[in-house]
């Protein structure tokens, strides 16, 4: 029986242009789960420790940050667990490649030829693991975007290294209209000629797993979210490669049956939720409510939708701040409309009447056609028009 964790996508470094001041924060909270999958992997006894792909967020990481990835990496080697890694498409193996930069291995202090911890690459695309009669296959190019499929007339050989083939490949499974193009792109029946017990993969933020032919394929997905709408992220999966699908026959060429057990190590949840603001009575009253889902490592999205009331006064901004103490980022959208005015029209002979009308006959034609932007501005329209009638010092014309 052998036991990989796989991992990907941890994106080391990441700026996180999206979450403002807590950007910082979520850095450390990936370097925290990275830390958690390498406790997983000695706590659960594996073998071999999978990275595929995009460990760091870009190839332009400074020194001390490597060191502190391959520190991690070096808790693996001083307990024999192996780890093997490929580059992905962040940290691609180009000119300019933190691989080519920096000696992983030496920076972990092991000898030259050690096992302990291998970059597969084009020039070295394979290491086999006798005692665990093993070999992995990494599928790389030297460029972001590869020219061609990493499965491309490739076959795992069936030979006397080893009975369990495993392959590590960062980039897009072809899926018939969602997903037809990528800078990698593989289809299922690749995978299925590939003669591979499982196939690592990276590139997919949310875990997800499959079969195609003999061949088991999974997403690890990314440890923590690199993204605030990423709610399929937080995991890393314990793969076991156990017996042989037909143990009977007593032949090197049975196949080895593949198990996947995900294993929580994110902390970071988001939560999309839409809010009928014609329910709300009050920016206060919805504050009070969003924050009964106060949690301190959940982002929050919020829509706000439906037609307001025209008491209501919300200003997204304002409460997004009065928010932000209860949860890890809270993000609000308004898309909600002004109902429209009450009251009686202005008569139809005036410039105030002729206009409320035609602005009337707009938004009627715009949402009868599906144009809901447009029919916003025309009610934002009406809406301005009324208050200037009202009061016209209430209005700033700019």
């Amino acid at each position: 029986m052998v036991r990989l964790l796989h991992l990907a996508d941890v994106h080391l470094g990441a700026r996180h242009d999206d979450l403002g001041e807590v950007a910082a924060e979520q850095r450390e909270r990936q370097f925290a789960a990275f830390s958690r999958a390498i406790d997983t992997a000695i706590a659960r006894g594996a073998d071999v420790v999978l990275i595929c792909g995009d460990l760091f967020d870009s190839n332009a990481q400074p020194r001390r940050s490597v060191e502190r990835a391959v520190g991690e990496l070096e808790r693996l080697a001083k307990r024999h667990i192996r780890s093997v890694i490929i580059p992905g498409t962040h940290d691609c193996y180009d000119s300019t490649s933190i691989y080519r930069a920096f000696d992983l291995p030496a920076m972990a202090g092991l000898p030259a030829g050690s096992d302990l911890l291998t970059v597969l690459t084009p020039e070295h695309p394979e290491v086999s693991f006798a005692d665990l009669d093993m070999v992995v296959h990494g599928r790389v190019f030297p460029t972001k975007k590869q020219p061609q499929s990493p499965l491309h007339a490739f076959t795992a050989p069936m030979d006397d290294r080893a009975r369990c083939r495993v392959g590590m490949i960062h980039g897009s499974l072809r899926v018939e209209g969602k997903v037809e193009s990528d800078d990698v792109l593989f289809t299922p029946q690749e995978i299925a000629a590939s003669g591979l017990d499982y196939l690592a993969l990276g590139h997919w933020h949310s875990m997800r797993h499959g079969r195609f032919g003999a061949t088991t394929w999974a997403y690890a997905g990314a440890p923590e979210p690199v993204a605030v709408d990423q709610d399929g992220a937080g995991h890393v999966l314990l793969v076991t490669l156990d017996g042989t699908g037909s143990e009977a026959s007593g032949t090197r060429s049975a196949r080895p049956r593949v198990h996947i057990e995900p294993i929580t190590v994110g902390r970071t949840r988001f939560r999309g939720a839409d809010v009928d603001v014609a329910d709300v009575v009050s920016q206060a009253d919805l504050a009070k409510r969003l924050l009964s889902m106060a949690d301190p490592d959940l982002v929050l999205d919020v829509r706000l939708v439906g037609v307001a009331r025209d008491s209501l006064d919300l200003d997204a901004d304002e409460l997004e701040r009065q928010l932000q103490t209860g949860f890890f980022k809270v993000r609000i959208r308004d898309t909600s409309i002004a109902a429209l005015p009450e009251g009686p029209l202005p008569p139809p002979d005036t410039i105030a009447g002729a206009f409320t009308r035609d602005l009337g006959a707009r938004i009627a034609a715009a949402e009868a056609a599906g144009a809901h932007e447009l029919a916003a501005e025309h009610r934002e329209a009406l809406h301005l028009l009324h208050a200037l009638l009202d009061d016209p010092k209430r209005v700033t014309l700019v």
